[in-house]
């Protein structure tokens, strides 16, 4: 599949975006969602044909994307981007117009270990793909407040704390999501990349 959007980072590489394949791209996926540490990730019990099934049916959606996410060439993250007005987040907060929701599971930790700056690094090649390469102008996370590496990275990368909310259960025939307590919290385009043209 052709890349979306594509960022060098000094110092770092170069980060692409891409649409998810959910067929091509499950082994990858199913082995980073099924580890421990993904638990809030949600998938961690499903069979890599279940992880096929339910990208599958987020590709038919006009609202929810998933893609996949390579540091100079490599599987570094798997970026899932929604309308919050189309999203159960969207009856927790005031949705403004230019809003980007934003799911992220990062790729675990290579044979060499944690690196310092490397996840802030890619998350700044996201959320430039979410807020110019998409042109928006808000971004909203929605983590689990059990999760507080991710509350706090996402604090760490300039995202202003928002409320904690409950997003209340989804039952469709297609997608089941339990009631999450979550902390929200938002990133401006102009904070973030502030000399940045759109």
């Amino acid at each position: 599949m052709s890349d979306l959007f594509e960022r060098h980072i000094d110092g770092y590489g170069t980060v692409r975006v891409r649409p998810l394949d959910p067929a091509g791209d499950a082994r990858v996926v199913h082995a980073w969602v099924r580890e421990e540490r993904a638990a809030f990730w949600g998938m961690t019990g499903l069979t890599r044909a279940q992880v096929t099934e339910v990208y599958a049916h987020m590709a038919t959606l006009d609202t929810h994307h998933a893609h996949l996410v390579t540091k100079d060439g490599a599987p570094a993250a798997l970026l899932q981007t929604y309308e919050p007005g189309a999203d159960r987040v969207g009856e927790c907060y005031p949705v403004r117009p230019g809003d980007i929701g934003v799911h992220v599971l990062l790729a675990p930790a290579g044979p060499a270990g944690r690196r310092p700056g490397w996840t802030s690094a890619l998350l700044t090649g996201m959320t430039a793909y979410a807020l110019l390469g998409l042109g928006r102008r808000r971004i909203v996370v929605d983590p689990d407040v059990r999760n507080t590496r991710a509350v706090e990275r996402f604090r760490r990368q300039g995202f202003t704390p928002g409320p904690e909310v409950v997003l209340p259960e989804v039952v469709l025939p297609d997608v089941h999501l339990p009631e999450k307590r979550a902390r929200l919290a938002f990133l401006e385009r102009e904070a973030a990349f502030p000399g940045d043209p759109v």
